[in-house]
């Protein structure tokens, strides 16, 4: 069977979630991940809340393609069960409350790609150290805060937002 560590290996090296992906319009999430969400809307975007996996939409058009995915597995710490989508669960199994940003960059080299740190000065919020999977442009955000000792080392968030990235570099 699968882990939330293949979970996040294989979002960080194909950026889709159960074949979904950037592009994909809100009907198409909600039959990957299924009805449980939340909805904000302003100013042109979307913002659907599935837990783990947070999307964005941009309208365009009169249509909402999916123009960021996150995966926060920060939230995992308190409650897994409430906060992972059960088709997730029913793929991957149970997830863990933390990640290792070692044992995902391992299992990120196992399916063929690299990680790449950026430099802290590239947007990094204090606290955290940014990667990169060149492969797939996905950014990988790993709590770095010694003073959090149990956290540090962390996989905190995994972003895939191609539009973003470009702009950020």
């Amino acid at each position: 069977m699968l882990s939330g560590l293949d979970f996040y290996a294989r979002v960080a090296t194909r950026g889709q979630v159960l074949g979904v992906g950037v592009g994909a319009r809100p009907a198409e999430w909600e039959a990957a991940l299924g009805g449980d969400f939340l909805d904000v809307e302003e100013a042109g975007l979307l913002r659907r809340d599935h837990g783990l996996v947070e999307l964005t939409f941009q309208e365009e058009g009169g249509a909402w393609p999916c123009v960021g995915v996150s995966v926060r597995a920060d939230r995992l710490r308190w409650d897994t069960a409430s906060h992972v989508p059960a088709p997730l669960r029913e793929a991957y199994g149970d997830f863990a409350a933390s990640t290792r940003f070692g044992e995902l960059a391992g299992a990120i080299a196992r399916l063929g790609c690299t990680v790449a740190h950026e430099p802290d000065a590239a947007g990094t919020t204090e606290g955290f150290h940014r990667h990169r999977v060149p492969e797939s442009g996905a950014r990988i955000f790993v709590r770095a805060d010694e003073d959090a000792r149990r956290e540090a080392g962390v996989l905190w968030t995994l972003s895939v937002s191609p539009g973003w990235w470009a702009e950020a570099g």
